[in-house]
C-alpha cells in the first residue's frame, strides 16, 4: 500500500493505526477537526465531518480510507448527547459516501467503524456475523443507522467493510487505563453481578485485525473481537492480578450508577453482556497474538 487516509485519525484508534502503519506505507492522510500540518510520512487535513472543504481530494489514488469518526459514547444519554452520537456517525458517513463517489480514482477499500454493541446483550449465545442477534436500544440503534447509510450508497470501484468493533485494550487510551486505576484503589472487584460477558482486543490484534481485512479484501461486516469474550468478574480479576492489588471490592449496580451520573457517562458500558466472538476473521484465517486475556494484559 501506499496511502491510506484515516477519518478522524487522532483520537485512541486513529493513534494505534497511525503508529502501526507509518512505516508500512507511503504516506498516511489524517482526517481532523484540528489545524492541517505535515509530520514526517504524516499529513494532518482539517476537515468537518459534514461537508466539502478540500479535504475530499486526499482520497483520490488512495489505497484504503479508513472512518473512525463518532463522538464518544462514554458520556450520559440525554437528548442532546444522543443525537449528537447519532448525528456525527451519519453524516461523516453520508459525507464520505458523497466523495468516494465523485473521486476519479476512489480508494480500493473502505473501512467503516461500527460497533460490537449491534448485537443484544447475551449470558449463553456467542454472537457473529451470521448468527447474531440485533436489538432495538439506543445503542443498536445508533449502529443499525450507521451501517445502513453506509452500505446503501453503491461505490462500484469501492469495497467497503464494516468493522463491529469491541473493548480495544491500549496503554494509552480507552477503557483500560481507568480499569487499571480502579483496580490498585482496591475498586478492581466483579461489577454488577459480575456475570455479563466482556469482548476485547488487545491494541496490537487490533491494528493487525485491519490490516488483515486489507490484505484479504474482505467485506461485508466482520467483528473486530478476541475469540474469548470473559465474564466480567474474571475479566476484573485479570486486571487485579496484573497489577497486584492487594485486595478487590466488588462495585454494585447501584454504587455504578452513582457513579456514572457522578463522571458523566453511562452503566451500560460496563453492565451489557457482550458476547461477540470473531468468526469471519477466524474462518478467513487470522491469527491472534494474544487471544487470551492474561497474556494481553502482560503486554500493555
Amino acid at each position: 500500500m501506499k496511502k491510506i487516509v484515516i477519518a478522524a485519525g487522532t483520537g485512541f484508534l486513529g493513534s494505534i493505526l497511525m503508529e502501526y502503519f507509518k512505516n508500512k506505507v507511503d504516506e498516511i492522510i489524517i482526517l481532523t477537526r484540528g489545524k492541517s500540518r505535515t509530520t514526517g510520512n504524516i499529513k494532518y487535513v482539517h476537515w468537518n465531518a459534514r461537508t466539502f472543504g478540500g479535504w475530499e481530494t486526499e482520497l483520490e489514488n488512495s489505497d484504503v480510507l479508513i472512518n473512525l469518526a463518532g463522538k464518544s459514547v462514554n458520556c450520559r444519554y440525554n437528548e442532546r448527547n444522543k443525537n449528537e452520537i447519532m448525528a456525527s456517525r451519519l453524516n461523516s458517513t453520508a459525507i464520505l459516501n458523497k466523495a468516494v463517489l465523485q473521486c476519479k480514482n476512489p480508494p480500493k477499500h473502505w473501512l467503516n467503524s461500527s460497533t460490537a454493541t449491534i448485537y443484544k446483550g447475551s449470558y449463553y449465545k456467542q454472537m457473529d456475523e451470521v448468527n447474531g442477534d440485533k436489538g432495538f436500544d439506543f445503542s443498536m440503534k445508533v449502529a443499525r443507522a450507521w451501517e445502513k447509510v453506509f452500505f446503501r450508497t453503491e461505490t462500484p470501484q469501492t469495497l467497503k467493510t464494516a468493522l463491529r468493533t469491541s473493548i480495544v485494550l491500549g496503554k494509552n487510551g480507552g477503557a483500560y487505563p481507568m480499569l487499571r486505576k480502579l483496580a490498585k484503589l482496591g475498586m478492581g472487584g466483579k461489577q454488577g453481578n459480575g456475570r455479563q460477558y466482556v469482548s476485547w482486543i488487545h491494541e496490537h490484534d487490533f491494528a493487525r485485525a485491519i490490516e488483515f481485512v486489507i490484505n484479504t479484501q474482505t467485506k461485508g461486516v466482520i467483528n473486530i473481537v478476541s475469540p474469548t469474550p470473559i465474564r466480567n468478574n474474571n475479566f476484573m480479576k485479570s486486571i487485579v492480578k496484573q497489577v497486584k492489588a492487594p485486595f478487590a471490592i466488588p462495585v454494585s449496580k447501584t454504587m455504578l450508577e452513582i457513579g456514572a451520573k457522578i463522571i458523566g457517562t453511562e452503566t451500560e458500558l460496563i453492565l451489557k453482556s457482550r458476547n461477540v466472538i470473531p468468526k469471519r476473521l477466524q474462518e478467513n484465517g487470522f491469527t491472534f497474538t494474544y487471544p487470551e486475556l492474561s497474556t494481553a494484559l502482560q503486554n500493555l
